[in-house]
């Protein structure tokens, strides 16, 4: 396959649709986490307060439990999944330019909530691109598609975090950048509106007020397991307290808080959660397929987890070092494996980029055990970041192409919702395991054990080759 073909096919108008509407996705997150600190830090308010503005955030994580409602149902403008695309963008403009208008020492609260506004829609947008995204892209575009995306993910990071902490600082103050960022995200819509119509596919007809109720007993059931898993270990006796303890016991009401929303679901109906997960593990090596969803980007968490602290505290390098290098150049080195990977898949075919990305961005956590074992030394702690950030990105790109490959097309939305959610899960839990083992073993030891612990992924990665090699996809009408 000719350079000339992989170049027409980050050119073409659905891979840039996904630039565009990556960075229309990434564009919020920084304004309900890092720019909102920094805003709140600013005005004087005190930590515990602004401690507890980290919560707003939750919505990103807890996302697929809606996504089967935008799977199920479609606004009737604009084909399918952008009529959701144009909403979420349209309100979120608005919701964004509302917290410009609240003073943070005045109404703190307020503040909040149109916080939880903007990460409740940010979420619904990500459900409706990775929808969209999956849909429009056909196979050999799926690497260039999750490419560009990346890259206009990071660069909207970008402008709602470094750039907006600059110019709050030096033109507009954090309301006016608020505003700015607003009128930005409205312009997005702009970009939804030329992207590529999908035409609306033929799905099953099931009773929406049955939908809603079963919605509805889904979040019931799944509080109710998180409440009786709070408070059965207590009621029982067994510690939850201790290094280790307080991790397990927070899986363990994950766990069970899923188990009964899904019984709950199944109970009173809700084929919009049910459908599409009966239609997965319905398919050969489901749980294993899930299992590889976890693992394969595991390795490369642990490493990413305390990097910023063993920089700083494990080294002994400065604040400003540790943000040029691992902030800015990490993130370049990011956006250019990300394209590498991309531009390489198309050669490779899924399956073969997933184990030779798998393998790179296992290897390179090697890099921060040289450093660790080396002691401080500027050039080192360049080249560990820059080839960590490379692979990680390359990994990231085709780990992205597997996620759209496993996703019915009938299911699209509450699949790739389901089963990004299943890859965060790692990610947002070994941030506790990492700081006990950082105790326990030492850094260098830590940074081997993350080379190790990427190994079940790759072993997984082996054993599903065909399963990978023989994915799918129905291919969307695409009305130009």
């Amino acid at each position: 396959m000719a350079l000339a073909h992989y170049l027409t096919i980050f050119g073409n108008r659905r891979v840039a649709a996904s630039l565009g509407l990556g960075f229309a996705s990434g564009l919020p997150l920084a304004l309900t986490a890092g720019s909102l600190q920094a805003w709140l830090t600013v005005t004087g308010l005190d930590i515990a307060t602004i401690g507890y503005f980290a919560l707003i955030g939750q919505p990103y994580t807890y996302k697929f439990l809606w996504s089967p409602l935008l799977d199920r149902f479609e606004p009737p403008f604009l084909g399918h999944r952008r009529g959701w695309l144009l909403i979420t963008q349209l309100l979120l403009a608005a919701a964004i330019f509302a917290m410009s208008l609240v003073n943070p020492v005045v109404s703190p609260g307020l503040l909040a909530g149109f916080g939880v506004a903007v990460a409740f829609l940010s979420a619904s947008q990500d459900i409706a691109y990775d929808a969209y995204r999956t849909e429009l892209l056909q196979d050999d575009e799926r690497g260039a598609g999750a490419a560009v995306g990346v890259l206009g993910y990071r660069l909207a990071m970008l402008v709602s975090g470094a750039f907006a902490l600059i110019i709050a600082e030096r033109q507009l103050g954090w309301p006016g950048t608020y505003r700015l960022i607003a009128a930005i995200m409205a312009g997005m819509a702009i970009v939804t509106l030329l992207s590529p119509k999908l035409a609306l596919p033929d799905k099953p007809a099931s009773p929406a007020g049955l939908e809603l109720k079963g919605f509805v007993a889904m979040l019931l059931g799944g509080g109710l397991g998180f409440l009786l898993a709070r408070n059965g270990l207590e009621l029982a006796g067994i510690p939850t307290e201790g290094k280790g303890w307080g991790l397990v016991y927070l899986v363990g009401e994950v766990m069970l808080a899923g188990a009964l929303a899904i019984w709950a679901a199944r109970w009173v109906g809700f084929p919009a959660l049910t459908g599409p997960l009966d239609e997965f593990l319905s398919r050969r090596s489901a749980w294993m397929l899930l299992a590889l969803i976890v693992l394969y980007k595991l390795g490369d968490a642990f490493a990413g987890s305390l990097t910023t602290t063993f920089l700083l505290r494990g080294v002994g390098f400065s604040q400003t070092e540790v943000g040029e290098v691992n902030k800015v150049f990490g993130l370049i080195a990011t956006l250019v494996g990300a394209l590498v990977g991309g531009l390489w898949m198309a050669r490779l075919g899924l399956w073969r980029a997933l184990l030779l990305f798998g393998i790179l961005q296992a290897v390179s956590n090697l890099m921060y055990w040289l450093l660790a074992v080396s002691g401080k030394s500027y050039g080192l702690m360049v080249l560990a970041v820059g080839v960590e950030n490379f692979c990680g990105g390359m990994g990231s790109t085709a780990f992205v192409a597997l996620l759209m490959a496993l996703c019915h097309a009938q299911f699209t939305a509450t699949q790739f919702a389901l089963l990004s959610a299943l890859a965060a899960f790692g990610r947002v839990y070994v941030g506790p395991a990492s700081g006990v083992m950082v105790e326990a073993f030492g850094w260098p030891n830590f940074f081997l054990t993350t080379v190790l612990t990427a190994l079940p992924g790759l072993v997984l990665l082996l054993v599903l080759r065909n399963q990978i090699m023989g994915l799918y996809s129905v291919q969307p009408l695409v009305l130009e």
